[in-house]
């Protein structure tokens, strides 16, 4: 029943706060399932995908059904998508799927101490020689779960302050030695 009459009538506030949180659990779970598939857990993504389009054939249907007798419930589920985008993000950086390439370019005498440091982290570490502008440096390469990434930069940063590290994800590692992969069913 609504609150007032005409243009600019008002579901109940509990619908309104329904249709905001449904859309920021759509939209998130949205956000998840795509990455989940593109970083190659297919199932998981697949199982989301069933959650993302339920949740977005009954709210959406409700909202679209009533909007020109509550348009209110169309701004909110507008705000429940905006939210919905952010809250997504910020749960994507927190769960960190995929790898990482880890590059350091450091000096020759700090390249084998940082070696050896983060070879006592469990991480497999490829050594190369290079050549700077002005002397000879080390390039250290680590490939690393993007989750816990951070305590290797760390480390990097505590033994050589001035080294340069270079971040990037990367799509797929075959043979090497990597870590023990902690990770969602694949």
């Amino acid at each position: 029943m609504p609150i007032l009459t005409g243009f600019f009538s008002v579901p109940n506030w509990w619908l309104l706060v329904f249709i905001f949180l449904a859309q920021i659990a759509q939209v998130t779970i949205g956000t998840v399932e795509v990455i989940l598939i593109n970083k190659g857990y297919r199932k998981s993504g697949t199982v989301l995908s069933l959650v993302e389009i339920l949740l977005w054939v009954f709210v959406a249907s409700r909202v679209l059904g009533d909007i020109t007798v509550y348009p209110l419930e169309g701004i909110t589920y507008a705000l429940g998508y905006t939210a919905g985008v952010y809250v997504g993000s910020v749960l994507e950086q927190k769960l960190a799927f995929g790898k990482v390439l880890i590059q350091t370019i450091t000096t020759v005498e700090k390249g084998p101490i940082l070696a050896t440091q983060l070879r006592g982290l469990g991480c497999g570490v490829t050594v190369v020689d290079a050549s700077g502008k002005v002397e000879s440096r080390k390039i250290l390469m680590v490939i690393a779960n993007r989750r816990g990434s951070e305590k290797i930069t760390e480390q990097i940063k505590r033994t050589d302050p001035a080294a340069m590290i270079i971040q990037n994800e990367v799509g797929g590692v075959v043979g090497g030695h990597l870590s023990r992969i902690k990770s969602l069913i694949k």
